[in-house]
């Protein structure tokens, strides 16, 4: 996107991976939730799809691959796959690839042009809409010599646009019946990547087996990577259940993101003997953005005044010390702990020019670096901030009466929060918890995963707690988390339902930053207008990853920069 690559063109193996490392073994891995499809693109099944098949950030990419492949060591850079080259000009203004002659689909016929024309058709007909954007600045898409593939642009395409179309899955055309393509199934489909799916019982469990004739098999950007002979991927519909599966050993990596449960519940025999190990990882990329996020299309959200007095109401130290043993850090920016964040940074020449449209919508403090999120003397009752929290209540027409927060229309601050699982729960009755102490009667609801899934595409609900991936590298996906373009699209990821000016044209900045330096600047304004818009009630992010293993599962002694990578790790030989 901005700069060289790290890597030479001749590079053999990359520098997190052990290119010795043993071959075969099987591989289970326990996951919360269920599936009903294995086709991983299309809008009415993309939320139930079996793990692993395809855009796993966790799993990887076991069955479907793209293009080319993004280096998880480097910010914004791709490195190629299924295409043997790819060309562009200074402007972008296209994007051609060749194609690997080796590139072929497990059932062996090759990977032509013609698979690649087929997936442009049905993601621009039948995929999430995150993929007809990307595409929808190819005017023109051509097939070029025997494995050739071009795509023209318009004027609308940007810089990133040729990875993104990079990025996507090539579909064989000759596996698939266009008439059904849109229908979710549990017949398994046929890709290109290094498994094949074995077996498939619905909503438990899915077994994928390593392909012996995978094509990229000795291509460098293969080597040390996808080790295991099989993987199997576990089903729980409860976490309990889910850990005491790792626990049995039924599954053979536990992924750990509750502090508490990494302090208490390892005390059973195989980590005391060393046979289960727990491991944390440093990364230099920015922590998610957990939240709970308002649905601005309420009318009781509407109002920027009173988003901001309800974020100052969530007792971060409270929660901390009393519920998760201090462990976790509070998180104020999409971008946090990277030099993209805007928090504690006043902003630049860059940032006022691009801001500069757009000031009556940035908090003055947000603007000069000293923003915090509130801070709590940690008594689960501070008056302080209670107060202070009254007083933006006021200022936006409400009022005390009969023990409740009434609104300038005469009605009581109500709302519900939907939670999908108990861990979500217990964070928002922690909130409630103080948001009672204020006369406002917010209640939690918790529902099953298809249920919650259905009223999250249809924005159903008045606030959820979603998880918003962070990276070095944002980019056009902003533009369904928070663009107007978003805001009426089922199934979108603006649960807010942002709709800014501001938010749509720093997106643009964005994606169209010709120099690193330009960038950074267009991202810090970026976040200093989502942080002033109050769109949500940012919550907390651990300062390392950490995860559980079994003795027997070995990983590379080196970590990229996005963090471990799971495909790199292997089974020790037994």
């Amino acid at each position: 996107m901005q700069g060289e690559p790290a890597l030479p063109a001749d590079f053999q193996v990359r520098p997190f991976i052990n290119p010795d490392a043993p071959q075969g073994g099987t591989m289970r891995y326990c996951v919360f939730g269920n599936f009903d499809n294995l086709n991983p693109v299309i809008v009415r099944g993309a939320l139930t799809t079996a793990r692993g098949i395809w855009f796993d950030k966790e799993f990887g990419n076991l069955v479907f691959e793209p293009l080319m492949e993004r280096s998880p060591d480097e910010p914004f850079t791709m490195y190629g796959l299924i295409a043997r080259t790819v060309e562009t000009d200074d402007k972008r203004s296209f994007v051609e690839f060749r194609l690997d002659p080796k590139a072929k689909f497990s059932d062996g016929e090759p990977i032509t042009p013609e698979d690649v024309l087929f997936t442009v058709r049905m993601l621009r007909e039948h995929g999430r809409p995150m993929y007809a954007n990307w595409l929808r600045p190819a005017v023109k898409i051509e097939k070029v010599g025997e494995d050739g593939v071009r795509f023209t642009f318009d004027e609308t395409a940007d810089r990133e646009t040729p990875l993104l179309i990079a990025g996507l899955p090539v579909l064989p055309e000759h596996a698939f019946d266009e008439k059904t393509f849109e229908q979710t199934t549990l017949k398994p489909v046929i890709g290109s990547g290094p498994y094949v799916i074995a077996d498939v019982k619905p909503g438990q469990e899915i077994t994928y087996e390593k392909n012996p004739d995978y094509w990229a098999k000795d291509l460098p950007i293969r080597k040390g990577i996808f080790n295991y002979g099989t993987v199997v991927i576990d089903y729980y519909r409860d976490t309990n259940a889910q850990f005491e599966g790792f626990k049995k050993g039924n599954c053979h990596i536990y992924l750990e993101g509750d502090p508490n449960h990494w302090r208490t519940a390892y005390d059973f025999p195989a980590v005391d003997d060393g046979r289960v190990i727990k491991e944390t990882f440093k990364t230099g990329a920015p922590p998610n953005m957990l939240a709970f996020v308002f649905n601005t299309r309420r009318p009781i959200f509407s109002d920027r005044k009173v988003r901001q007095a309800l974020s100052m109401l969530f007792d971060f130290e409270w929660a901390n010390k009393t519920l998760y043993y201090d462990a976790y850090e509070r998180t104020g920016s999409f971008f946090q702990n990277s030099e993209l964040s805007a928090l504690g940074r006043p902003a630049g020449e860059k940032e006022k020019a691009l801001l500069a449209p757009y000031l009556d919508d940035i908090d003055p403090k947000v603007m000069d670096g000293t923003y915090r999120p509130s801070v709590s003397d940690g008594s689960g009752s501070d008056r302080k901030v209670m107060r202070a929290a009254l007083d933006q209540f006021e200022a936006a027409g409400y009022r005390f009466e009969s023990r409740r927060l009434v609104g300038p229309d005469g009605k009581p601050l109500t709302f519900e929060i939907l939670a999908q699982s108990p861990e979500q729960v217990k964070m928002a009755e922690a909130y409630t918890r103080t948001l009672g102490r204020l006369g406002i009667a917010a209640t939690v609801r918790l529902v099953d995963d298809s249920q919650y899934q259905a009223r999250k595409n249809a924005f159903d609900f008045d606030m959820i707690i979603a998880s918003y991936s962070a990276s070095l590298s944002p980019g056009a996906e902003q533009t369904y988390r928070w663009s107007s373009k978003a805001k009426d699209i089922n199934g979108s990821f603006n649960y807010a339902g942002a709709a800014e000016p501001a938010i749509d044209a720093l997106i643009d900045d964005i994606v169209t930053a010709r120099s690193r330096e330009d960038f950074v600047a267009a991202v810090r304004a970026y976040d200093r207008v989502l942080i002033s818009g109050h769109y949500v009630v940012p919550l907390f992010h651990l300062p390392e990853q950490r995860l559980a293993r079994w003795a027997f599962i070995k990983h590379p002694e080196t970590t990229p920069l996005y963090g471990y990578q799971l495909p790199t790790f292997w089974r020790a030989p037994q």
